[in-house]
């Protein structure tokens, strides 16, 4: 009998590789190794890869059926919108989240809320680590130190300790707020729903809200308000921290003199522009019949306050943002821009950023050397970057609002102010998502995981881009401003 007509034989299974692995195993590590090369020689691609990955697949949870309230229908394009507005921690919506989402997709929502803020703070701690792997023995000393971690490389041990702070402040956030609501008579159920709800959508600053009103119904100034709005204003600010800081404080406490720079700069500039903030807000909108005219005196300060702490990432809001003055729309849009604190689950370019480029322009003017901060040099490298962050994000604003612009045809301050809060992933709205076309909802999509990623991956990718000339060019001065 030939070959072909033999019977056929018994399937065996995947052939073993020269080293005795199963081909399955070959696969999974090479798969694994492909991965870990990616890793190590592009971090930020990987970032950029794992966000899409994550936005799609909570956009397909949100676009089942089960996901929308009886009678209502899901487009999709508002399942990617919301999908991306949670994942990057944003806030803003094209849809009411109580009205359109079932309690299935206000979980799915809350879920992606807290991936996305968890995996925000691991990643850019990760992204750290890859920078202090690749400099040298000096920068690795100065990672360590801002990561407050006992070796580079303990990624998992990181992980855990990120995870185990963040749910520890969001379940103390959560028993409060939750006493708040039941003490403004919802079902105990609904109460604990609530306060867990907004514990997680406040520390990773992400706006979202449960309530169709959203927190307005609590801005009276009764003793139960306190326990609503002021846990939800100190759960964004300490978020907007982030976890290098966070850490810095639960490893030696509020000794000012004991903290490192990065905590140093972040505490005293988050400070100064919430005060700055507070104080513009309230004087502006002060006689305005629309926000804060109607209101008792302390009443009008403690919005003001609570103004101050959203404008910059928090999304929450008392007040409709449309019925402000043209000012305070500009100084929002500076003050989400400015953002939160690096490694947070704030936006924007980061106040660490903003105050090392004032340090810098305050050392020129002083005619100084070299740019000093609490007695620490800071390195001309870090102001390089720090130019650089700035100015991708004017580019990605300015870009954005000249696309938007032309798609819908509205105002462009309102435009401008949508695009600031998607790209700051603040969550602060004036209607021009919610009104825009289908085009008009997938950029500010787009815009949105920029904002969220992209402040991160291109500080790492220009940290890890190092050369060295054997050669210098002779130095000539070009004639500035």
């Amino acid at each position: 009998m030939s070959e072909l007509e033999q019977p056929n034989a018994v399937e065996e299974p995947a052939s073993p590789t020269p080293s005795g692995e199963p081909l399955t195993t070959r696969t999974a590590r090479g798969i694994r190794d492909f991965v870990d090369q990616i890793a190590s020689s592009s971090p930020a691609r990987l970032a950029v890869i794992v966000f899409v990955i994550v936005d799609l697949g909570f956009a397909a949870l949100l676009w089942l059926p089960l996901s929308a309230n009886p009678g209502q229908e899901t487009r999709f394009v508002d399942a990617v919108f919301t999908a991306t507005s949670a994942v990057t921690v944003t806030g803003l919506t094209t849809v009411s989240t109580a009205a359109q989402w079932s309690v299935f997709g206000q979980v799915v929502i809350l879920i992606a809320i807290q991936v996305g803020g968890l995996g925000t703070l691991t990643l850019t701690s990760i992204l750290a680590l890859a920078i202090g792997r690749k400099l040298g023995l000096k920068s690795k000393l100065i990672t360590q130190e801002a990561l407050n971690i006992g070796r580079l490389g303990e990624v998992g041990s990181l992980l855990q300790i990120i995870v185990i702070t963040s749910v520890s402040i969001e379940a103390a956030l959560a028993l409060v707020l939750s006493v708040g609501f039941l003490a403004e008579g919802e079902p105990l159920g609904t109460a604990l729903w609530h306060g867990v709800f907004y514990a997680i959508s406040s520390f990773n600053n992400a706006g979202f809200t449960p309530h169709t009103d959203g927190l307005v119904p609590y801005d009276h100034a009764g003793p139960t308000a306190w326990l609503i709005l002021l846990p939800v204003c100190i759960g964004v600010i300490v978020g907007s921290l982030g976890f290098p800081v966070i850490l810095v404080l639960r490893q030696v406490g509020f000794r000012f003199t004991r903290w490192n720079l990065n905590a140093k700069l972040t505490v005293v500039t988050t400070a100064a522009l919430l005060l700055l903030a507070w104080v513009l807000f309230t004087a502006i909108e002060w006689a305005n019949p629309d926000t804060l005219g109607g209101q008792s005196v302390p009443e009008r300060i403690f919005q003001g306050f609570f103004a101050s702490v959203m404008m910059r990432s928090g999304g929450f809001n008392l007040v409709d943002m449309t019925d402000t003055s043209q000012v305070t729309l500009l100084l929002t849009d500076a003050m989400m821009f400015a953002g939160g604190g690096s490694a947070s689950t704030a936006g924007g370019i980061k106040v660490t950023t903003l105050a090392v480029v004032f340090l810098a322009i305050l050392a020129e003017a002083r005619g100084d050397q070299s740019v000093i901060a609490f007695f620490r040099t800071i390195p001309d490298s870090v102001l390089r970057i720090a130019i650089s962050v700035i100015m991708m994000g004017a580019s990605v604003v300015l870009l954005g609002s000249s696309i938007m612009v032309a798609l819908t045809h509205m105002p462009l301050d309102h435009v401008l102010f949508e695009v600031i809060s998607a790209y700051a992933t603040c969550g602060l709205s004036t209607g021009v998502s919610a009104g825009a076309p289908d085009a008009g909802k997938y950029v500010l999509s787009v815009i949105m995981l920029i904002g969220r990623i992209g402040t991160n991956t291109v500080a790492t990718a220009l940290a890890l881009r190092s050369r060295r000339r054997l050669y210098t060019y002779p130095e000539e001065r070009p004639i500035i401003g």
